[in-house]
């Protein structure tokens, strides 16, 4: 399965040119001129490494990594920065950066270093047994490959989606409620804005539910959620 690159960047040129880099080396590029496309973009799911780019019209790039990492913490981001912007350097590997070159840079360490940060997210250990797929109706999941299907047909799910849908399946036809959904996936110091739930909910019925006749997931009024299987 090829890798896909979202490269947020306002510079056309410099933009263009890692497309056409980033795909001589066989990657899938995505583009986005300003923070807010980037967002938009990011939200859509299925992006294997971000480049972003500090300096942006609208949202700022270090604005950008901070919802970005509200919402997903194991995604690669590598920062394109100005020559001597140690505080953006400093403000963005503190927000959960995990690298960043200083413009001008070279291509050829560009490439190193997304290598590097591909080949440590490949090195995550999972809990999850080897081999073992989790199931309900015609919904698949391998916690091990991180591979999602429905009626057969593989379904993209960013690592927050995947995680959360992971979770919903291991506990089919239990109801969970936003505050253990927001412990388990997104662990017991998260901040943030508890209604991320029901974005992500959202998110991953728009992907597995719709277009595929039976609903799995249910919302239980004034609980929270719980998915199974048709009757």
């Amino acid at each position: 399965m090829q890798e896909t690159m979202l490269v947020v960047e306002d510079e056309r040129k410099i933009a263009r040119l890692l497309e056409i880099e980033l795909e001589s080396e066989g990657y899938l590029v995505r583009l986005a001129p300003d923070g807010n496309e980037g967002w938009e973009q990011f939200q859509k799911g299925s992006m294997s490494l971000i480049l972003l780019d500090v300096m942006l019209p609208g949202m700022s790039g270090i604005e950008l990594l901070r919802r970005i990492r509200a919402v997903d913490e194991t995604i690669p981001v590598l920062l394109l920065t100005a020559k001597n912007s140690v505080e953006d350097k400093v403000s963005g590997l503190d927000l959960g950066a995990n690298d960043y070159l200083t413009k001008p840079f070279e291509m050829e360490e560009l490439l190193a270093r997304i290598r590097a940060a591909l080949r440590l997210t490949s090195k995550i250990v999972r809990k999850d047994e080897p081999g073992e797929w989790l199931t309900a109706a015609d919904l698949k999941l391998n916690p091990e490959t991180r591979e999602a299907f429905r009626d057969g047909q593989p379904i993209p799910l960013t690592q927050r989606e995947f995680d959360l849908l992971a979770y919903l399946l291991k506990n089919k036809r239990i109801v969970l409620s936003r505050s253990q959904i927001l412990s388990e996936v997104w662990g017991y110091d998260y901040e943030g804005d508890t209604n991320v739930v029901d974005v992500y909910i959202r998110y991953v019925r728009k992907k597995i539910d719709e277009g595929f006749g039976d609903e799995l997931i249910h919302t239980v009024r004034g609980i929270g959620y719980v998915l199974k299987e048709p009757l």
